[in-house]
Formats: C-alpha cells, sequence, structure tokens
C-alpha cells in the first residue's frame, strides 16, 4: 500500500524533493531512450466517455488534439490530454450542451456518475463535489482542482467558483473521478475538471443568441472565433440577468472569455487565456427545513414586520456594533454579492522532436469580494499567481513504449480581508469591523509520471506528487462594547509536505474492452480562511488543522457489449485521514471548518450510453456513495458544560447515497424534419443527514425534465445555421432541498443532554429550495 504520510518540513527539503522528483521522468527524454519519429508510439487511451467525443477529438486518445488549441501532426500528446488508467467522464457539446439552454454549468454536468451539485450563494453560483468530496460545502467550491484549457482556475488557497463559468463557451468538459494529487497536485482529493473552450477553428466564424424564460431569465450570448495564417482565436461573451425564483434572488452577470493562439513555426505555440466574470446577485434566506416545508420559495418575506408564514428573519445588531438585535428579512438587509474575477495566463509549447513537448505557462489571477449578507459582511481582495513548467516524452524504456511526463509548479495568493458586523436598513448597511485578516498561501511542488506498455495488452502507470505548502499570516479580532473596542491577534505559520504516490494497471484485451486497478492518494491543506473561524462561526482562532489525506483504490470495466452499447462500472473505497468537515454553528454565521480524524468513502459509479434504434439514445449516470466516520468524537459545549459523542459508524453529513440521471431522447436523423429532436430526462437524488449525530435528514427528490429542440442549415439566406431549443424543466412542479447547509449539533446547557431533532427542524440559516416549474427557450444563428 503506498504511503501518504505528510510531515512538516522546511522549504529545502521541499526543493530537494522537487528536484529528484523532476529528474526521475528525464530517463525518457534522452536521445538513447527514444524512438525515431518515424517509430513513435501512441498509447491507448482509457476514457470514460459519457457523451459524443466532440469534433476533431478522437474517443480512444489517438488524435493530436490538445488544450484548447490544437497542436499540429507530429506533435506528442501532453499526459494530462488522456492519462491512461483514470476514470474519466466526457460531457461533450453535442447533446448535452448545444441542444438546450444550459442556464448553468448545474444543467451539464450530472451526465457525469459521481458528480454532486449544489445550489451556491446567488446567481447561477453552482458548488460541485466529485464522490462526495465538497458535498457538505454550500459556497466555494474545495477539494477539487479546476481547469480551463489546461490553466488552473482553481486559487492557490483551493478556493473555486463557478460564477465565471457560461457552459455555452465550451466544446466539452473531462471529469477526473478519485483521487488526483499525483497528476494535478493540492486540493485534488475528490478529482478535478478539465474545461475546453471551444477554439477558432471549431467556431469558423461567429454566433449570436439569446435564452429567455421564467422568473425574468433573460441571456445574450455572442461568440466569433476562426483561424488566420498562424493566428487563431475564440471569443465568447454573454450577459445573463433573472428575477429569480425566490424572494431577493435576482441577480446580473457577465462574462468575457478568449483563448487565442499564436503559431510561427510547426515547432512553437503560444496560447493567451484571459477570462473576466462580474456579477451582482441578490442573496435569499436559508431556511430551516420547518419553514421549507412551509414556504419553501420565501415569498411573502419582504418585511419582517408583515412576514408571511415560514418566513426566515436575521437578528442585526440595531447600531451596527452592540445592543439588541433587530430582526430582518434577506430584502430589508439588501443581503447581496458584488464579486469579480479576472484572470489572465499565458503559455508557450515547443516540440523538441516529434516525440517531445515543453511547455512553459504563467498567469495572473485575482478574485474581489464584497458580500454584505446574512449576520456578517465579508470583503476580500485575493490576487494570485502560477508558474508552471513540464516535459512530455514518448518513446522506449528498457526497450518497451513509455510515456514520461515531469513538472514543477509554483503559486501563491496574497490575501486580504475584513469582516463586519451588519447593520439593519437602509440598505447593505456595514457595522463594526470584527475581524482583518492578511495572509500569503503558497505551494511549491513536482509531479512525475510513466505510462509504460508491459505487453501488447497491458499497460502500468505510476505517478508521485510532492509538493510544500506554506500559510503566514495575521488574523485581528475586535469586540465592540459600550466601554470601546478590544482586540485578539492570531499569527499562523504553517508549513506542510505532502507525498502523493499513484499506481494503476489496465488490460485491454480489445478495443472495446477494458478492466482497470488503480490506487491513488490526494491531499488538501487548509485555506487560510478556515484557520480564523472558530466554532462559534465568528473570527478567530482555528489554526491547529491538518492537511486533509485521502488513500483510494478504483476497480472497474469499460465496455462495448454490442454496437450502439456503451457501459462503464467503477467500484471506489477511500480512506481519508483529518478529512475537513464544515458546517454551520447558526442563522447567519461563518461556517467553521475542522478535521475528522479517520472516515471511509465507497460506492459505484454507473455510466451508459444505448443507441438503442435509429435516432434513439439513451443515458444513464448513476453514483452510490456511501461514507461514514470511522474515527471522530465530538465535542460539545454550552455554558459550564462539555460533553463527547461517538460519531464512529455515523453517516458523514450532505453525501446522499443514491442519486441518478436517466435521459431518452430521439431525434430524426433524416428527411424533411432532420434536426428535431427532444428528450425527457429523469434527476433523482436520495435524502441526506446535515448534521454529525444523524438527527435531521432532508428528504430526496425525484424531477422530470422536457427537452424540444431543432438545428437546420441556411443554405439561402445571411446566416449558415438556426438553432432553436426550449426546456421545461421540474414538470411536475416538486418542491425539493437544492442546498441544505450541515448544521452544528448542541447540548442542553443544564444537562449536557443532546438537543434533539425538533430543534435542528427549526435552524434557520440551512435550506435554499430547487427551482419551481421553469420554462427556457432559446436561439441561436450561426455566421
Amino acid at each position: 500500500m503506498p504511503s501518504f504520510m505528510p510531515g512538516a518540513a522546511g522549504p529545502v527539503a521541499a526543493r530537494r524533493a522537487a528536484v529528484l522528483l523532476a529528474a526521475t521522468p528525464l530517463v525518457l527524454a534522452s536521445p538513447v531512450a527514444a524512438q525515431p519519429a518515424a517509430d513513435s508510439v501512441t498509447l491507448e487511451e482509457l476514457a470514460v466517455t459519457g457523451e459524443d467525443t466532440p469534433k476533431g477529438q478522437v474517443a480512444d486518445g489517438t488524435g493530436t488534439a490538445s488544450f484548447g488549441v490544437a497542436g499540429p501532426p507530429g506533435a506528442a500528446p501532453l499526459v494530462i490530454e488522456r492519462p491512461v488508467g483514470q476514470v474519466i467522464t466526457t460531457v461533450g457539446r453535442e447533446r448535452t450542451i448545444a441542444d438546450r439552454p444550459a442556464t448553468s454549468i448545474g444543467t451539464v454536468l450530472l451526465d457525469s456518475p459521481g458528480v454532486t451539485l449544489r445550489q451556491g450563494n446567488g446567481g447561477r453560483d453552482v458548488v460541485i463535489s466529485i464522490r462526495g468530496n465538497n458535498a457538505r460545502a454550500t459556497g466555494v467550491t474545495r477539494n477539487m482542482v479546476v481547469l480551463e484549457d489546461g490553466f488552473p482556475v482553481t486559487q492557490p488557497d483551493g478556493a473555486s467558483r463557478f460564477d465565471l463559468v457560461d457552459p455555452r463557451a465550451y466544446s466539452r468538459i473531462d471529469v477526473f473521478r478519485g483521487p488526483q494529487s499525483a497528476l494535478f497536485g493540492n486540493y485534488a482529493t475528490g478529482g478535478t475538471l478539465a474545461f475546453r473552450t471551444r477554439t477558432g477553428r471549431e467556431i469558423n466564424g461567429y454566433e449570436i443568441g439569446v435564452d429567455a424564460g421564467s422568473f425574468g431569465y433573460l441571456s445574450h450570448f455572442f461568440t466569433v472565433g476562426g483561424v488566420s495564417g498562424p493566428f487563431e482565436i475564440g471569443l465568447f461573451a454573454s450577459e445573463v440577468r433573472a428575477n429569480g425564483y425566490q424572494d431577493s434572488s435576482s441577480y446580473d452577470t457577465q462574462t468575457v472569455n478568449l483563448l487565442a493562439s499564436y503559431t510561427p513555426t510547426p515547432d512553437n505555440r503560444f496560447t493567451l487565456k484571459v477570462i473576466n466574470n462580474d456579477v451582482t446577485a441578490n442573496i435569499p434566506a436559508r431556511a430551516s427545513l420547518d419553514q421549507f416545508r412551509i414556504n419553501p420559495y420565501q415569498r411573502g418575506c419582504d418585511a419582517a414586520a408583515t412576514a408571511a408564514p415560514g418566513c426566515t428573519t436575521f437578528g442585526l445588531l440595531a447600531n451596527g456594533a452592540f445592543g439588541p438585535r433587530v430582526p430582518v428579512t434577506a430584502t430589508e438587509g439588501a443581503f447581496r454579492r458584488n464579486d469579480r474575477r479576472t484572470i489572465v495566463a499565458g503559455r508557450w509549447e515547443h516540440d523538441i522532436d516529434a516525440q517531445t513537448t515543453w511547455r512553459a505557462q504563467v498567469g495572473f489571477d485575482e478574485r474581489n469580494y464584497n458580500q454584505p449578507f446574512y449576520t456578517t459582511a465579508g470583503r476580500g481582495s485575493l490576487p494570485s499567481y502560477f508558474v508552471q513548467t513540464d516535459l512530455t516524452r514518448r518513446g522506449e524504456l528498457l526497450g518497451l513504449p513509455a510515456v514520461g511526463y515531469v513538472a514543477l509548479a509554483y503559486s501563491t495568493v496574497d490575501i486580504t480581508a475584513s469582516v463586519f458586523d451588519r447593520a439593519p436598513y437602509g440598505g447593505a448597511r456595514l457595522g463594526a469591523l470584527i475581524g482583518l485578516q492578511d495572509a500569503v498561501q503558497s505551494n511549491l511542488g513536482g509531479r512525475g509520471r510513466l505510462e509504460i506498455e508491459l505487453a501488447p495488452h497491458w499497460t502500468a502507470i505510476a505517478g508521485l506528487g510532492a509538493e510544500e505548502s506554506s500559510i503566514t499570516g495575521r488574523n485581528r479580532t475586535f469586540a465592540t462594547s459600550a466601554v470601546g473596542t478590544t482586540s485578539t491577534l492570531a499569527i499562523a505559520d504553517r508549513r506542510f509536505l505532502n507525498l502523493a504516490p499513484e499506481l494503476a494497471l489496465v488490460y485491454r484485451p480489445e478495443p472495446d474492452w477494458a478492466f482497470r486497478g488503480r490506487v491513488a492518494t490526494g491531499y488538501a491543506t487548509p485555506s487560510f480562511s478556515s484557520l480564523f473561524v472558530n466554532a462559534t462561526g465568528l473570527p478567530g482562532n482555528n489554526a491547529d488543522l491538518k492537511t486533509q489525506e485521502n488513500l483510494g483504490f478504483d476497480l472497474g470495466a469499460d465496455v462495448i457489449l454490442f454496437e450502439g452499447l456503451r457501459l462503464s462500472v467503477t467500484g471506489f473505497y477511500e480512506f481519508f485521514r483529518n478529512e475537513f468537515v464544515t458546517q454551520s454553528p447558526g442563522a447567519g454565521l461563518l461556517n467553521y471548518t475542522f478535521n475528522a480524524p479517520a472516515s471511509e468513502h465507497r460506492g459505484i459509479e454507473v455510466g451508459a450510453e444505448w443507441s438503442f434504434a435509429s435516432g434513439w439514445r439513451g443515458v444513464l449516470a448513476y453514483t452510490y456513495d456511501d461514507q461514514v466516520y470511522t474515527d471522530y468524537v465530538e465535542q460539545i459545549s454550552a455554558g459550564s458544560l462539555t460533553a463527547r459523542f461517538d460519531r464512529a459508524g455515523h453517516r458523514i453529513p450532505g453525501v446522499p447515497a443514491h442519486q441518478l440521471l436517466a435521459r431518452v431522447g430521439y431525434d430524426v436523423p433524416a428527411g424533411p424534419l432532420a434536426g428535431l429532436g427532444g428528450f425527457a430526462e429523469v434527476v433523482a437524488q436520495d435524502g441526506y443527514f446535515v448534521d454529525n449525530a444523524n438527527l435531521l435528514k432532508v428528504p430526496g427528490f425525484a424531477i422530470l425534465n422536457l427537452n424540444i429542440h431543432y438545428s437546420a442549415p441556411l443554405p439561402n439566406g445571411y446566416a449558415r445555421r438556426i438553432d432553436l431549443y426550449g426546456e421545461l424543466r421540474n414538470v411536475l412542479d416538486t418542491a425539493y432541498v437544492g442546498s441544505a447547509n450541515p448544521l452544528a449539533n448542541t447540548i442542553n446547557a443544564a444537562t449536557g443532554a443532546q438537543i434533539g431533532r425538533a430543534v435542528l427542524a427549526g435552524t434557520t440559516g440551512s435550506i435554499f429550495a430547487g427551482p419551481p416549474r421553469t420554462f427556457v427557450a432559446g436561439m441561436k444563428l450561426s455566421f
């Protein structure tokens, strides 16, 4: 069993580890190990394809397309493009993105087994988890690495947000499931998402489109792209607004996404990536389970004094600093977000020869937020930088066809953040300053990977990552009373050194059958923000958090049972140490993170695609995910009493045991109605607990969606093509829980007894309802 023990170490030790790691795969880069270009070897890829392979890509991995911009013939495909032995679902543009109103990334990612989605805080913000990692979060996405065209979108503190993601910009999305730190480094405990923007040659012209629908939804989008000599450019821009289906949930967001390249010679490619997103969103109230059952969409909640039954209120300090609290609704409190995200990055790729590619990339990523919602208001600026260089070599090792990959990477984020109390009425008024943070968080590491063909049907994979992460900074907490203001200073100076080995074996007796086994590790260091929110949900000291680690075993098969039926089945078993568990200490308070010493995640993932008759197609994505604590004693205090509760054997909050997407569709294959199609899909999810004692469980749900679409060329018009689509979601108008913030258990201050389910069910600050019956339709013209 590979070791994945972290330990503290200084910068020198980390740099030595990175250098040693980098040296190992360079054996493949030597002229002695290389084959002549004419005899170069391309190993087949094991890829679980949940959707059509986009044009220009080859499903079995023998094509040469790369992140964002396709390399010229002869260029060495990068290992991270088609890693052998991984469990990957590809969500393609055709039939998943292009023929439906993709209002958020949540409308398309459910095609991948293992993916769980939660409504985030406002607008199209979605919180994504893979195999239940991060399923407890309801704001920022963590425990995964997110890439776009090969550039990191996850900041160095491990945070990813999906406000900036407009699905219509992409040609495909690859979902890597399971521990991925050997290939992608820090934070990849659950997996990785790799977004692929449409290139200029894929667009080849320009497109304009508009979508409109229920609750004031309106989206305008524009795409332009093409190739001219050595230049290629693809540009996407959109503006989306809506009133929202809940009180205080309107939003307006603008996105610009640019991918451009310059290829001055066949051996050199330069890539430019720019993303900018601005979002202004009103934030609705998170209700209790009892309030959800009475008033799921928080309607009639303009004012606390005249609020309808089931409305949620929050207590804001009357003078913004101390004294009595005034109950206000989300509308009265003017809860909102005003955030901006800007990413500018570039890459140089150089083909040393037909089998060797070297890359160097740098980038700048700034996240600014202003979030005066609930009982506190956060403001922050997080500029970050990343640098990476890697080398991919295809040749021989000991006379066997092999692929070697080595990478060195560094990233850092400079954090300046403040937290204020909120004052009631008069808009989003700030109260007294209660927390001030400044810190630097950085990651330095190296990763190496070797894929070797042991025999005609057998491929072995070995990988190793080593990374040092550091967090240095301080947090000053302020307390204001009638006699003045006092402050407390907490300082963090943490170092983490983590190792992540990976081993895999693939047996492919014939092209349509593949069997795989994999053991891999992942790690995620604490974020700076989590070090300074204490168990009361207020700024304070929580600096003893440890690295989260997991060791995962995968066993699965990918087969084409007969023509038209593709099937993938994967069983996984993962052992976690010091798993991060995040929960709400109470209504409107900041989420608090702690380590659970040991837990286990185990389950089964099934993906299937069946073209069972001409024009007919079925898609299935099913996940069974059983997650339990195996070693965790929770300590709860109230007044002068403290009680301890053994949570071993309890289910981890936020994780549904069963979830399913099943879709059946028909597209007219030929004749005058060719291009007309539609589908019906069912999205179902099991209920899940929201507390560590497993006293309160939110109900599961099943919703039905219907789609109709039409696409046709326009040979006699100015436009080349027209696309029309409409979708009715949640046809039966089911009221269901779209997001539930895990709740902290409490005890009776007099007896020490654990307080029961009834109190948890009445605790506000947890639940967003999912959308009711919604209709969205749109059109796109291609020129």
